[in-house]
């Protein structure tokens, strides 16, 4: 047989008491959770709008960061060029100045 000491001991009292707290609470909170919907709603509609803007902001920031990558790229590349291009052109120099001397 149960002794009451076991029944104590095991936590049912407990757990019978967060049964019924858990029951009344939620009979008190169904009813609400129309209204706290409705009123949540523009709130949500804020925190998307803002979250919208935010992700415009940073792809045209993306866009202008790339474009200023790709003319920093080609404004290199160009003047690697110019290098080489003055380069060759000092070599050539260099070779029919050779070619006379013979």
């Amino acid at each position: 047989m149960i002794k009451l000491d076991d029944f104590l001991k095991a936590g049912t009292p407990m757990g019978i008491a967060i049964g019924i707290g858990a029951t009344v609470l939620a009979t008190a909170v169904i009813p609400v959770l129309p209204v706290l919907a409705k009123a949540a709603r523009p709130m949500a509609r804020a925190a998307i709008k803002s979250g919208l803007l935010l992700a415009e902001r940073g792809r045209e920031l993306i866009a202008e960061v790339s474009e200023e990558l790709e003319d920093v790229f080609a404004e290199t590349k160009a003047e690697l060029m110019g290098e080489n291009t003055a380069s060759e052109a000092a070599e050539f120099t260099e070779v029919t100045t050779h070619k006379d001397d013979l």
